[in-house]
């Protein structure tokens, strides 16, 4: 069955955040081409909403269609002076989020992750939001750990994702999680955008450039992606890049996010996912290709990064015959 998404749109709402859900989700088609997400976007009373921008917007449904969805998305939207003096929210949007169904997963996009806290929404998780207002959010909600440093965060049934284009990855990683990996690149693709951000990539936050940078590591990436199946240590890559280890890694981090570690497992991660999506190799082949040398240590990445063995992954997500 399709899956319905449904976006509330708030007065404040950002135009181009508005349109996110709809433009990835629309673009994620099955193997005959039709669509596998119907995406409808509404208001509060079904009301034209004020945009950021200085000018309205008119929606076709009102806030009925939060009851009926799989997913609800709340586009982003400039926090308002109320909310962010602890006020609350008011009683006809805190009326329509309280109809949203318990087994409905809930999306915030940029700064409405302030509406699902105000909503209780995220008790017990943890979150992120635009790096800007991160310290305003901590000071509101102290009891939500809110990680500045990532493009979204994944709770299971409540996601929020980090400021503008961090909108479109968690898009996409949704489609990814529903559908697999090949239909999630399809919607990027026509989508004109990059296929993966990780989740746990650094936002981009105005901070001074890193000294000397006048080297780059994207050459020894490269050299990695091509030499996946071997073993490859930190010490391999630095060496690749003719940087002491120390040099490179703190290079590394400066330039990508996160440690050569994590985005060497990452990246095999993905590679096992493909394999395991669109071809009939065994998992002890997929685990020496993908470089994990061993099925445990494959179990074990995947697991930890879809929640999924491989039989399992394979199993919902193969392409192939």
């Amino acid at each position: 069955m399709t899956h319905r998404v449904a976006v509330l749109a708030l007065d404040g709402a950002l135009p181009f955040d508005l349109g996110i859900a709809a433009r990835v989700f629309n673009e994620a088609v099955d193997s005959s081409g039709q669509r596998l997400y119907e995406v409808v976007t509404c208001s509060l009373g079904g009301r034209p909403i004020r945009t950021s921008e200085g000018f309205r917007i008119e929606v076709d449904h009102d806030e009925t269609m939060l009851r009926t969805a799989d997913t609800v998305v709340i586009a982003t939207q400039e926090p308002t002076p109320e909310l962010l003096a602890g006020q609350g929210l008011p009683e006809e949007l805190s009326t329509a989020l309280a109809s949203i169904p318990a087994d409905t997963r809930i999306v915030s996009q940029c700064t409405s992750a302030f509406v699902l806290a105000a909503a209780g929404f995220l008790d017990g998780y943890g979150a992120t939001t635009h790096w800007a207002l991160c310290d305003a959010f901590s000071a509101l909600f102290p009891h939500i750990e809110v990680d500045p440093d990532v493009l979204f965060v994944d709770n299971g049934r409540v996601l929020t994702s980090a400021g503008g284009a961090a909108g479109i990855d968690l898009c996409l990683h949704l489609v990814r999680r529903d559908h697999g990996a090949e239909v999630a690149n399809g919607a990027a693709r026509r989508c004109l955008v990059a296929p993966w951000r990780d989740g746990g990539q650094a936002q981009f936050i105005e901070r001074p450039l890193p000294e000397d940078t006048q080297a780059s590591t994207a050459p020894t990436r490269a050299w990695a992606m091509d030499n996946l199946h071997q073993p490859i240590s930190i010490a391999d890559l630095s060496a690749h890049a003719r940087m002491s280890v120390r040099t490179f890694a703190r290079r590394f981090r400066a330039e990508v996010g996160e440690s050569p570690a994590q985005w060497l497992t990452q990246r095999r991660v993905e590679a096992a996912r493909r394999m395991l999506e669109t071809t009939d190799l065994t998992v002890n082949q997929i685990a020496s290709a993908a470089g994990f040398g061993s099925p445990t240590l494959l179990r074990k990445h995947l697991h930890a990064s879809v929640g999924l063995p491989p039989v399992a992954y394979r199993r919902r997500f193969a392409t192939t015959a």
